[in-house]
């Protein structure tokens, strides 16, 4: 048990280090917009990956500007092992301008990801994508679940 903590802990400090390491190229070209909050459905997943569902709301930082519903779908590829209840997934999402419409979020992003749960979890998401791959979701997410899993590898969103 001590093993997996320690396993699942230094994979979610390897994701950080290299989101934080991706955040100043970011920072240079795009501007916060607003914030996504996904809503993900309970999971089990297994050595080779796994599929999760959830729903979505942008939340618009430039007053009057319309909120954004998705759904979504998170492929993960790599290690990933455990079962997860419901959990929260929160973004900063940033474009190469203010003036975006509530449904200019639809695409797929990609990156890498990582996180653990022994109870309750956390993880780091780091991708990029969108429309025509100019959106980023902030290059470290804030993830909150719980359940027993370990994760480590290459993940998909896709937002609808």
């Amino acid at each position: 048990m001590k093993t997996f903590v320690k396993a699942g802990f230094a994979a979610a400090l390897a994701a950080s280090a290299l989101a934080f390491a991706a955040a100043p190229a970011a920072a240079q070209t795009r501007v916060q917009v607003g914030v996504l909050t996904c809503q993900m459905a309970p999971n089990v997943s297994f050595i080779i990956g796994s599929v999760r569902e959830m729903s979505c709301t942008l939340r618009p930082s430039v007053k009057g500007a319309p909120k954004g519903t998705y759904t979504g779908t998170v492929r993960r590829f790599g290690l990933d092992l455990g079962v997860t209840g419901q959990g929260t997934l929160v973004w900063t999402v940033l474009a190469p301008t203010t003036r975006i419409g509530a449904k200019d979020l639809r695409g797929t992003y990609a990156g890498v990801s990582a996180n653990a749960a022994l109870g309750v979890g956390l993880g780091a998401n780091a991708l990029v994508g969108g429309s025509n791959n100019t959106i980023a979701l902030q290059p470290l997410s804030v993830e909150g679940q719980t359940g027993f899993n370990v994760a480590l590898g290459v993940a998909e969103l896709t937002l609808r």
